[in-house]
């Protein structure tokens, strides 16, 4: 079908007022909810049946949410001009289409026969499942029955074999999107478990495969239809990702109400067979600070609710496509022509495909340990738990002692170090209830919103994606199964009061112990979580030549395979949080600091500090050198050099990492970690050129930064200085945080060095939009009223 807009169609004029008509064509049912969707739909027909001509073998038919009668405030129109051959029927198409482009609609059209209809179809799989949901508008109501009959008649015939086709299309859209369930600003159409593969699940339905659309499928889809409907109400157009600032007012017009992480479980309850025990209670030894409940906003209520819906739609659609592919392909059979069973793992077989439990594990007492081990079978062999093997382990397996016993232990560091098949057996399990049998505390963390934008995923799957990558580095410690564990526990703390490290440190302690970890190894996996962001925090705010910071890190971490375990972790930690959260350069400095450190814990040395680029040392001046990342300049000393640099450097919109400033045999030099602000390197001949000029006081450098830094100042909440008194051997430090913007380095120490302060470092840490800056103050504890005086000056120049 080919698609156009108001905007971009031929003859269209463009003007204002075509978007009038819009509101006139639904009669302002722009409301949420079925009832409003069946209405916008009303409008649409009445108005559409006015534009078609009568004429006998001409028929308009309506696909996707018009067709289904689904229509969103700010959906289009996807229209079909069926006829059987008539002539004239480009220029009747055009008395259609041109009105619906003049009323600003979007519109997804084509003009077939039924025949060319349906040969579209069979070559692709798309338009196959769009008509499916073909619906007359006005015109031969005969033709289009026989172009719907045939269709579905068609796809029945053929589903089977298209599936595949239909099902890479679709594991490319989830690349593309995500996963809707996870995601903290999730596409609802596109994403895996949104509205598009529900539209899949239907027309699996439709060929009589599997029962697809159950009831939990039917009521997340109304949820997930009238999100976007309040959505696209909140917007004022036709969007689909449900991003961080517009969750609220969404949330607000469906109606939602703050609510308990806990007492309002995404996930549905689930389907347990006849005679089932009651729920279980929670195991003893659950520490009670992991039952609290926090109350989140309600933008927070709507996340987790998409995020149990979508749960819901991805894992019948899995389901749907094991069942089509066993329908299409069938498995390995014995002699009579059933399935083979094939041992896996002790009481676990593979059965056509899925992991099912070996008939000796079904007894009146099974072994607490049971789904445990199951899960770590279908991590292990990739293959999924059949769903009557899910059901039956919530509804009978008993929970588990505490401690645990041994077996169930190694089942359990068996899944998190299981590689690519921890997470869809995780999901599975989560799914079914059985992971809050294991950790209680699940029940609070699922679906969890994190509000730093460097997070890409909601709090659980962070949690599980951390274990996944932590395996990656499993050869790398001493101990590989207190880093999965440490891995999947270290982020507890988030969604209760106060520093999520410090909170979430007993809490880990409490399920360790009640893993049946011993004492030592207990108060291991609370030191990893309570310093899982010492290493990357202190490698980019802090000096990582001066003793004092050395000193101060390998007192916390106490001994290397603390420091092994802290630096695998913190950069599994980093690959699961997104691609904002890592860098080269943090990567180089985490590891320069872990170097350092080891140094210090294996020697009882600290190291000493660099000496100075000779090549700074020598020369006439001014020096500049650019090589890669690194900028360095000596230049005759004075005051307010590094401001100058940095200036220089913004300029050319290069962002500062890093920053120090010392003087050697009267040469200032600094020396500065870059990169690119827009991701494009500045010309270095250029660079070089203005440095060279502004180290010499060149007045029309100068004009130039201060006017480009003053026109970059930033908004966002008020900026706040901290002092830190024995953070360096030979400075104090002042710690900046406050909102990012271009210049923020040279306005600030412009303003230190206008006070009266000398800068020596600076580091410069960037979380999101917000910055953390550390300027370390030559000298030693300024008085009450200096530092007043500084601070004041710091936050005037912010």
């Amino acid at each position: 079908m080919t698609s156009s807009t108001g905007s971009d169609a031929p003859g269209h004029t463009g003007d204002g007022a075509a978007q009038l008509p819009v509101d006139e064509v639904v009669d302002g049912h722009g409301g949420v909810g079925e009832a409003a969707r069946a209405a916008r739909a009303d409008a649409y027909d009445r108005w559409l049946r006015e534009l078609l001509p009568r004429r006998p073998g001409v028929a308009l038919v309506a696909v996707g949410g018009l067709g289904r009668r689904q229509c969103a405030p700010h959906g289009d129109l996807d229209l079909v001009l069926l006829h059987a051959g008539v002539p004239g029927v480009d220029e009747l198409a055009a008395s259609v289409w041109y009105p619906v482009w003049d009323a600003g609609l979007r519109l997804d059209h084509s003009v077939r026969t039924v025949a060319e209809a349906l040969s579209v179809a069979q070559d692709d799989v798309k338009v196959a499942l769009g008509l499916l949901d073909a619906r007359l508008v006005a015109g031969d109501a005969a033709l289009a029955e026989t172009l719907v009959r045939t269709a579905a008649d068609h796809w029945r015939r053929t589903a089977v074999r298209q599936l595949p086709a239909l099902r890479e299309l679709t594991a490319a859209r989830w690349a593309a999107h995500g996963e809707l369930a996870f995601l903290l600003e999730g596409d609802l159409k596109e994403a895996a478990g949104g509205l598009r593969d529900v539209g899949i699940l239907r027309a699996i339905a439709a060929a009589g495969i599997t029962d697809a659309l159950r009831p939990a499928v039917r009521a997340a889809h109304l949820r997930l239809l009238d999100t976007r409907d309040a959505l696209h109400r909140q917007v004022g157009r036709r969007v689909d990702r449900l991003i961080a600032q517009e969750r609220a007012g969404v949330a607000a017009l469906l109606g939602l109400r703050q609510s308990p992480p806990g007492a309002s479980d995404p996930a549905p309850p689930r389907q347990l067979p006849p005679g089932a025990p009651p729920p279980r209670q929670l195991p003893p030894g659950a520490s009670e600070a992991s039952q609290r409940a926090e109350f989140v906003g309600v933008g927070d209520a709507l996340l987790r609710r998409v995020a149990g819906d979508a749960r819901t739609v991805s894992h019948v659609l899995d389901d749907a496509f094991r069942a089509a592919d066993r329908l299409r392909a069938g498995r390995r059979r014995g002699a009579d022509g059933r399935p083979l069973r094939r041992p896996v793992a002790r009481d676990v077989v593979e059965h056509d495909g899925e992991l099912v439990l070996a008939r000796t594990a079904i007894g009146a007492r099974p072994d607490p340990s049971l789904s445990l081990r199951v899960a770590a079978a279908a991590a292990v062999t990739r293959l999924p738990i059949a769903r009557a093997t899910c059901e039956w382990l919530a509804a009978y397996c008993p929970p588990l002692p505490a401690p645990w016993p041994a077996e169930a232990r190694a089942a359990l560091i068996t899944l998190l170090g299981a590689g690519p098949g921890l997470v869809p057996a995780w999901e599975t399990c989560d799914r079914y209830g059985l992971i809050e049998g294991w950790l209680p505390e699940w029940t609070r963390l699922r679906s969890l919103p994190q509000h730093n934008p460097v997070h890409r995923f909601t709090l659980d799957r962070h949690l599980v994606q951390t274990a996944y990558e932590a395996s990656r580095h499993s050869r790398e410690v001493d101990r590989p199964d207190l880093l999965l564990l440490g891995g999947l526990l270290h982020d507890i703390g988030k969604g209760l009061p106060g520093d999520h490290s410090t909170v979430g440190a007993p809490l880990a302690e409490a399920v360790a112990a009640r893993i049946g970890l011993p004492g030592p190894e207990v108060a291991l996996i609370g030191t990893l979580v309570r310093l899982h962001l010492l290493l990357p925090d202190v490698a980019t705010r802090r000096d990582l030549a001066d003793p004092v910071t050395i000193a101060g890190v390998a007192e916390r971490v106490g001994d290397p395979g603390t420091l092994d375990l802290l630096h695998a972790l913190v950069r599994a930690d980093a690959a699961a949080t997104g691609p904002g959260a890592w860098s080269d350069w943090k990567g180089r400095l985490v590891a320069e600091l872990v170097a350092r450190v080891r140094t210090a814990l294996d020697t009882g040395a600290l190291p000493a500090p660099p000496d100075p680029d000779p090549a700074l040392l020598a020369g006439p001046l001014p020096v500049v050198h650019l090589t890669g990342d690194r900028v360095a300049v000596a230049a005759a000393d004075r005051r307010g050099l590094l401001a100058t640099v940095a200036g220089c450097l913004a300029l050319h919109r290069l962002e500062v990492l890093s920053a120090d400033a010392s003087t050697v045999d009267g040469r200032a030099l600094v020396e500065c970690r870059v990169q690119p602000r827009y991701g494009l390197a500045p010309d270095p001949i250029a660079l070089g050129a203005d440095l060279r000029r502004a180290v010499k006081g060149d007045v029309s450098v100068t004009q130039r930064l201060r006017g480009r830094a003053l026109a970059a100042r930033a908004g966002g909440a008020a900026p706040r200085v901290v002092w830190h008194r024995e953070a360096a051997t030979d400075a104090v430090l002042l710690e900046l945080r406050a909102a990012d913007a271009a210049g923020l380095l040279y306005r600030v120490t412009c303003a230190l060095d206008e006070a009266g302060a000398q800068v020596r470092a600076a580091r410069i840490s960037t979380l999101g939009g917000d910055v953390v800056d550390a300027f370390y103050l030559v000298g030693g504890w300024p008085g009450e009223a200096t530092r007043a005086r500084l601070e004041a000056a710091v936050l005037a120049a912010v």
